[in-house]
């Protein structure tokens, strides 16, 4: 090599650092939003009341910049414009992750969450994320609320023929005993509670699906949506708690147990349902937490969709990612 070329090299390799250190240094500045203020609404009413807001479908936006909303808008608009209609004689697969709580560690589990259902049911193409960071910048996608959970929604029942294909829907954020808890920063609050999401998917004709809750007390869903038709695997059961949602982890309990372990293997659900629920159990003796008891309902109609669905599935296991959630039990 000679000089010039050498020194050009050297050149390029100085710039390639310093553009790395400046991506790092603009990584590391970066404040995922923050929980500073209470719900203006849910905190203050009794939990009777509360309950009833949620099966009404009530939530709150505040302080939401015009240009935001906007943007938001047109992120939800290309999401949902992406989504291809299914294909008449396959079983397809309509997969959705939500983040609805904008603590990273549940935008960095929705993501995750999205590749490997929509890689285990054959659903590229057909697979939507709806979060909001994952701790490293602001959010490109559609932020997950119980509003842009029902557009997405109701574009999947325009899309899917609900004889023949199914929604996987993963959901993700903390939880309460009237259902699954939605707060994006100080701006956005409400709940969806069972009685919802099930009318939700009922008008929509949605029968054939598997719903995957993790949350605290998600056990709550199972009475209501547990049918012939569906499976229903939550977190936990209608009066306990689950664990691993602090802000800085990559995982729920829940989410690693089932999503970065059992679902990464050619098993079917029921076995990934066992897995996941000794994975947990295991997770919680170590750390002598109260055990969550997970829920796990497959339908008895369920057999041949899920069938279809396991016989394009890939045959080989892929790796977990991010750090191990039982991680959190090592200060302990």
């Amino acid at each position: 090599m000679s000089n010039r070329s050498g020194r050009v090299a050297g050149v390029v390799k100085w710039l390639a650092v310093a553009a790395l250190a400046l991506t790092a240094g603009a990584s590391a500045q970066y404040q995922a939003p923050q929980h500073t203020q209470p719900a203006p609404f849910m905190a203050a009413l009794p939990p009777e009341v509360s309950a009833y807001l949620a099966d009404l479908g009530l939530s709150s936006e505040r302080d939401r910049d015009a240009a935001w909303t906007l943007a938001e808008h047109r992120r939800v608009d290309r999401a949902l414009a992406a989504l291809q209609p299914q294909r008449t004689g396959i079983v397809d697969a309509y997969v959705m992750a939500i983040a609805l709580d904008s603590d990273p560690v549940f935008g960095r589990e929705a993501r995750e969450a999205g590749r490997v259902l929509s890689r285990r049911y054959d659903a590229a193409g057909r697979t939507i994320v709806l979060a909001g960071t994952d701790g490293s910048a602001a959010s490109s996608l559609p932020r997950g609320s119980p509003d842009t959970l029902a557009l997405a929604l109701a574009r999947i029942a325009e899309l899917m023929d609900p004889k023949e294909d199914v929604l996987v829907l993963y959901t993700t954020s903390h939880g309460a005993p009237i259902g699954i808890v939605y707060n994006d920063a100080d701006q956005g609050f409400g709940m969806i509670s069972p009685q919802r999401l099930w009318a939700m998917l009922g008008k929509l004709g949605i029968e054939r699906r598997m719903v995957l809750i993790s949350a605290c007390y998600s056990g709550v869903f199972v009475p209501l949506l547990a049918s012939e038709d569906s499976v229903v695997i939550t977190a936990s059961s209608a009066d306990r708690t689950s664990f691993g949602c602090q802000a800085d982890n990559d995982w729920t309990f829940f989410g690693d147990a089932l999503i970065n372990h059992a679902l990464r293997k050619a098993q079917p659900i029921g076995a990934a349902g066992t897995e996941a629920v000794g994975l947990i159990g295991a997770w919680e003796a170590q750390g002598k937490l109260t055990p969550s008891q997970p829920q796990v309902s497959i339908g008895s109609r369920t057999g041949a969709w899920l069938a279809a669905l396991d016989a394009r599935g890939p045959k080989a296991t892929s790796m977990p990612v991010g750090r191990p959630a039982v991680s959190m039990l090592d200060g302990k």
